[in-house]
Formats: structure tokens, sequence, C-alpha cells
């Protein structure tokens, strides 16, 4: 009997893929977003230095939320992390949807972080 690898297996694989033609640098670094079942997370990578500049996700405390798996929720992490840049001084970046679908908790972080003022 052949059997399907699990979910996160097939993201990496997909992700992999992605990742062969995403790029962040210094000028333009990288928003990477990783979803778990119960929060968000999302970092602004310079894949140059390999550094992570700024991060942003629902275990902050600067974040007040009633469900940290909501869509609700990854629109105020999608905000703080837009802020957060601009604190900064990035204002434009390569969005990294993380083998995601881009729908639900990743649509609404990617465009409140548009919203908010980074261009992707």
């Amino acid at each position: 009997m052949i059997t399907k690898p699990d979910k996160n297996v097939s993201r990496k694989r997909r992700h992999n893929r992605v990742r062969k033609n995403l790029f962040g640098t210094a000028e333009r670094p990288r928003l990477n977003v990783y979803r778990s079942n119960k929060h968000i997370y999302a970092q602004l990578i310079d894949d140059t230095n390999g550094v992570t500049l700024v991060s942003a996700s629902t275990l902050d405390k600067d974040l007040t939320l009633d469900s940290t798996s909501s869509v609700d929720a990854a629109t105020k992490v999608g905000e703080l992390i837009a802020k957060r840049a601009q604190d900064k001084g990035h204002k434009s970046i390569v969005f990294d949807r993380g083998g995601y679908l881009y729908h639900g908790r990743v649509k609404a972080l990617a465009d409140a972080a548009r919203e908010a003022g980074l261009e992707f």
C-alpha cells in the first residue's frame, strides 16, 4: 500500500521549490511566514548575511488577542511586522509564504502588512 507523505513534509518540499528562486537582501529582505495550529510567526530575513532583522508572532507581549489561531490574530501580526520593519527602515520586501497556500491566515497577514505600508 502506498501512503501519502504527511502535510508538513509536502509543505517543506513546496517551500524548498519556492526558496530556490526567492532571496532576501539587506535592501529587500524576505518576509517569511510560519503557521502552526495555535500560532503564526513572521520574520524579516537578510539571506546574504543570514540574519533575522525583525520578527513578530502571536506570542508577542505587545499583542492582546482573544484567539491566537484566527485570521484576526494573523492580521494583527501583519500590522506589527510592518510597523517594526518600517521602524528599522525597510519598506520593500520579498514575500515568502513558506509553502502554505495563499489563503486564510497567510493571506490575512500579507494583506495587513501591505495595508500598513510594506511593498511586495
